[in-house]
C-alpha cells in the first residue's frame, strides 16, 4: 500500500515563502511521477505542479507559475513544492499525489491527507 504524508504547512504572510514536502513509501517512488493540488473552501481541487520521474520536467498551473517549484529526491523519496511570493488565494489545502506525469487528478491513483497553507494579507 502507497502513504503518501505532507508536511511544512502553516501560517505565513502574503509575499513569504513555505517549502512543503511529500514523503512517499510503498513502491518504487522513481517509477511514478509526482504532482500537487490543493483545495480552498467551497472551490474544487486544483491543480498546482506535476513533476516527472526524474525530475526533469516540471509542469504549473497558470495561477502559481513563475512563484512556485517543484522538485524531487528520489534517494530520499521526497517530493517538494517551494512556494514564493505567496498571495491570500494561495491559501488551501494541499496534497501531494503519485501518478502518470499528468495535471489531472484522474492521472493519479494515490493521494496523501492534506497540509493547511494559510497566507494572511
Amino acid at each position: 500500500q502507497v502513504q503518501l504524508v505532507e508536511s511544512g504547512g502553516g501560517l505565513v504572510q502574503a509575499g513569504g515563502s513555505l517549502r512543503l514536502s511529500c514523503a512517499a513509501s510503498g513502491r518504487t517512488f522513481s517509477r511514478y511521477a509526482m504532482g500537487w493540488f490543493r483545495q480552498a473552501p467551497g472551490k474544487a481541487r486544483e491543480f498546482v505542479a506535476a513533476v516527472d520521474w526524474y525530475g526533469v520536467d516540471t509542469y504549473y498551473g497558470d495561477s502559481v507559475k513563475g512563484r512556485f517549484i517543484a522538485s524531487r529526491d528520489n534517494a530520499k523519496k521526497t517530493v517538494y513544492l517551494r512556494m514564493n511570493s505567496l498571495k491570500p488565494e494561495d491559501t488551501a489545502v494541499y496534497y501531494c499525489a503519485s501518478g502518470q506525469f499528468s495535471h489531472s487528478e484522474s492521472g493519479y491513483d494515490y493521494w496523501g491527507q492534506g497540509t493547511q497553507v494559510t497566507v494572511s494579507s
